[in-house]
């Protein structure tokens, strides 16, 4: 391939002439390994945080949220504690995300699979940090991960690492870029967060009677899962499966796979009966499922309203809410039993089913104009990444 002009031919690819090839060492005075100390002392009123691999995405964000609390002597980790804009790397599980953290009210400390790296001001951090978790940092990275069944990444194999990298202004450029497209992105799921909460909230007052729809009254009724429509399970073994198949396949797997054949062709609810227990799935047409897999079907009431109750309150009533629930299979009998409140009138069921679908519509309509936003930044980052495309 001709190389255009104003570009060269370096070991991580092609580059634009004005960009450097520089080990991270060059760019890193220092780094140091997070402490390591017993998660049993990990309490809801604890004084000293730890960032863990967990508490980071692939991209680099960190959840603020899931980080844990322990009682520590403040005096014993105070040179462990991460100032506001540490980089963070992490060195175990998906090795090599880098990471910037901000301060929060009270003080954290790098985790034991976490290296905090402190570079001087030739690198732009924001800049580095996309640049190490997109696709071409992450393929550098991975060239020096060692370990079998547990991956690990030294912080001296990291620091020989050989990045691509711009003048100053032009790192700040690309790191603007992509931090507006963040924002955008973040303003979503703050959104999605937002709507998902307010529809929690609905679905807690229309489905239990708290709050009535206007033009409707009377008494409710409880009924019985096992009494307004008909549960089995379906017939086929997982391997029978086939990826190129035609008919979707549901599994005990979130994610369906498919079929070259079909047991079933009628409206249904299905629920995984072990693997990922309790997730639920629609869907009208012929399918394929599991033997595990519960198929419900042959509905004696709206089967909308039915979706959204199990939606809202199967997981509780079987305690698959609750944290670090272990619970392997759901029994048949478990669903039989399984008692919801309903109004009296298929209109008000149908009716509160609307609302409720119309709130999920507007969630999804939000969720996919986030994976298009998150797209298109996957798009920029290759070409502002890799110097295809200038901004300076």
């Amino acid at each position: 391939m001709e190389l255009k002009p104003r570009y060269k031919h370096t070991e991580v690819g092609v580059i634009p002439e004005e960009w450097e090839l520089v080990k991270l060492r060059s760019l890193c005075p220092k780094s140091a390994y997070g402490p390591r100390f017993s998660s049993t002392l990990y309490s809801a009123h604890g004084n000293v945080g730890t960032l863990r691999t967990t508490d980071m995405d692939d991209s680099g964000k960190i959840s603020y949220e899931t980080i844990p609390f322990a009682h520590l002597d403040e005096n014993l980790f105070k040179a462990h504690f991460l100032e506001d804009g540490a980089f963070v790397v992490t060195r175990s599980g998906t090795c090599g995300i880098a990471a910037i953290f901000h301060k929060i009210e009270r003080p954290v400390v790098a985790g034991a699979f976490l290296i905090r790296f402190q570079f001087n001001d030739t690198v732009h951090r924001s800049f580095l940090k996309d640049m190490l978790n997109s696709t071409r940092g992450r393929r550098l990275t991975d060239s020096l991960i060692a370990g079998g069944v547990q991956k690990n990444l030294s912080g001296t194999g990291f620091l020989n690492l050989k990045i691509p990298l711009p003048p100053l202004p032009e790192q700040k450029a690309i790191a603007e870029a992509l931090s507006d497209v963040d924002a955008l992105i973040e303003s979503l799921e703050q959104l999605i967060a937002k709507k998902k909460q307010i529809k929690q909230g609905a679905m807690q007052e229309l489905l239990t009677g708290k709050r009535r729809l206007p033009g409707f009254s009377g008494e409710w009724e409880e009924k019985k899962l096992g009494d307004v429509c008909e549960i089995t399970t379906g017939r086929k073994d997982v391997n029978q499966g086939n990826p190129n198949g035609i008919f979707p396949f549901f599994t005990c797997s979130r994610v369906h796979t498919f079929s070259d054949s079909y047991s079933f062709d009628t409206e249904a609810i299905l629920i995984a009966g072990n693997g990922d227990v309790g997730n639920l799935n629609y869907f009208a047409g012929k399918f394929e499922a599991y033997q595990r897999t519960y198929v419900l079907r042959e509905f004696s009431v709206p089967v909308s309203y039915l979706w959204h109750h199990l939606s809202a309150f199967l997981a509780p009533a079987l305690g698959l809410d609750k944290v670090g629930s272990s619970i392997p299979y759901i029994k048949r009998e478990n669903l039989i039993g399984f008692t919801y409140l309903s109004p009296r009138l298929a209109a008000e069921s149908s009716a509160i089913a609307t609302v409720l679908s119309e709130m999920d519509s507007e969630i999804s309509a939000v969720e996919q104009k986030l994976s298009k936003t998150r797209a298109v930044k996957q798009g920029m980052m290759q070409e502002l990444l890799t110097g295809r495309i200038r901004l300076v």
